[in-house]
């Protein structure tokens, strides 16, 4: 029976999907240089730490050092490793492949790499909440324990085959006890992220493709504008047309597509949307996952055109959340909490 090592990683939205068209994993702290010529032991890696980063909290220096200590020596060939990146709202699974290696003058400043055979791109929604709470530690690296099996079964391993290490390490416990500000803020970030997975699970398992144009019809008339949904058939791509003024003669005209899908949508879908549109008419293109890399280049170079994600959608809801039917807040029940805004946790 193989038993396999789950390991979580976080990095920088700022990466974007470079470690996955890379095929690599990545850490920060530039300042430490190539974390392979530290001295193999975890006191090495504090005291460096120390020097490097002299403003450092003393309570994050622990746990630091010990992320940084795991990823140059812990990691190994052969590991699985889970990466939940933040641009996509995806789940990414993939095999270490080989040795830790230094990439100088590396551009978002995570010089030290593993790299990494990706088996499988997977929507947030495909996974059970309480397994998303365990990757959304705010370690930049850590052992997934509890939903080992669930992460594994996803690139086709057969859940009952053996997790190595099932049991958490008394040094690993011990690592993670910070300072108070940092684990609050992290407390708070998880209570963000849970929320916006809860929406875009009930979006997406209570309302059907044209429910959601409806919905989204709504939404924008919280925002001020006028809105009606297209015929189901015959629309041309587009689902929702939008206007400031009440008849809809006035421009801007904005023509909606609403894809009620977790996914990436890819760029023809998008030039569909484009196809349709006439003189002091606009394109937005909304789905709950994300969008490819075509798809965003297209947008960059349209000035008509807007592509609205997942969490783009969730941040509409919550700003115009009052302002919402009794019918969506029942679809979406939400009560407003103030938790600690720390801040940006990536290294």
């Amino acid at each position: 029976m193989t038993n396999y090592k789950v390991w979580g990683i976080h990095m920088g939205v700022h990466v974007s999907d470079r470690p996955i068209e890379g095929g690599y994993i990545a850490i920060g702290w530039p300042e430490l240089g190539d974390l392979g010529a530290i001295e193999t032991t975890r006191d090495a890696f504090k005291k460096r730490l120390a020097l490097a980063y002299p403003n450092k909290k003393p309570g994050a220096i622990p746990v630091d050092a010990g992320t940084l200590f795991k990823f140059a020596h812990e990691l190994k060939a052969g590991d699985i490793v889970v990466y939940p990146s933040k641009g996509d709202r995806m789940v990414n699974i993939g095999r270490l492949k080989g040795k830790l290696r230094h990439d100088v003058g590396d551009r978002d400043e995570y010089p030290n790499k593993h790299d990494v055979e990706w088996l499988g791109h997977f929507p947030r929604d495909e996974f059970s909440q309480s397994a998303l709470n365990e990757i959304g530690s705010f370690i930049s690296l850590f052992r997934v324990q509890r939903h080992a099996a669930e992460f594994l079964g996803k690139i086709g391993v057969n859940p009952e085959q053996g997790v190595q290490d099932r049991a958490p390490q008394l040094a690993d416990q011990s690592e993670e006890i910070t300072d108070d500000e940092t684990a609050t803020g992290a407390a708070g970030a998880l209570a963000e992220t849970s929320a916006r997975d809860f929406v875009i699970r009930r979006l997406t398992k209570q309302l059907s493709g044209h429910e959601f144009e409806f919905f989204i019809a709504h939404l924008m008339e919280c925002m001020g504008y006028k809105a009606r949904v297209t015929p189901k058939s015959g629309d041309g791509g587009v689902d929702v047309v939008a206007h400031m003024d009440p008849l809809g003669f006035q421009p801007p005209i904005v023509k909606v597509q609403c894809k009620i899908t977790t996914g990436k949508t890819q760029r023809p879908e998008v030039d569909q949307l484009l196809g349709t549109l006439g003189d002091g008419e606009y394109g937005l293109f909304i789905n709950l996952g994300s969008f490819a890399r075509g798809a965003i280049e297209l947008e960059r170079n349209r000035a008509k055109l807007r592509l609205l994600g997942g969490d783009q959608v969730v941040d509409l809801i919550f700003e115009h959340y009052a302002k919402l039917s009794p019918q969506y807040r029942s679809l979406l029940p939400l009560k407003q909490i103030f938790v600690p805004d720390s801040g940006p946790l990536d290294r």
